[in-house]
């Protein structure tokens, strides 16, 4: 019983001390480019969530290996938050 409980906790600080990866896409922007830097920039590809609109996005990836798509975690259908007004008086 002592011999499973240790490896049950090695096992948890080992999967702990694994690394993890930030999120792909930021959900504050519409528009996301995906940069391809191949294996002359050092391998590996990255989005770039920044953009407001496609037409930015395609403006900046313009003569770079990189793609404009729409970002999937944007919330579309997410009403505006209210706004608030204070009563003065």
């Amino acid at each position: 019983m002592r011999c499973s409980f240790s490896l049950a906790m090695i096992a948890g600080v080992l999967l702990a001390a694994a690394p993890s990866h930030a999120q792909t896409f930021d959900p504050r922007f519409p528009v996301c480019m995906h940069v391809y830097s191949g294996s002359s920039g050092g391998g590996g590809e990255w989005y770039d969530c920044s953009f407001t609109s496609l037409p930015q996005c395609r403006a900046t990836a313009a003569g770079r290996a990189a793609t404009c798509d729409l970002n999937p975690y944007y919330p579309v259908n997410v009403p505006p938050p209210r706004q608030h007004h204070r009563r003065s008086g």
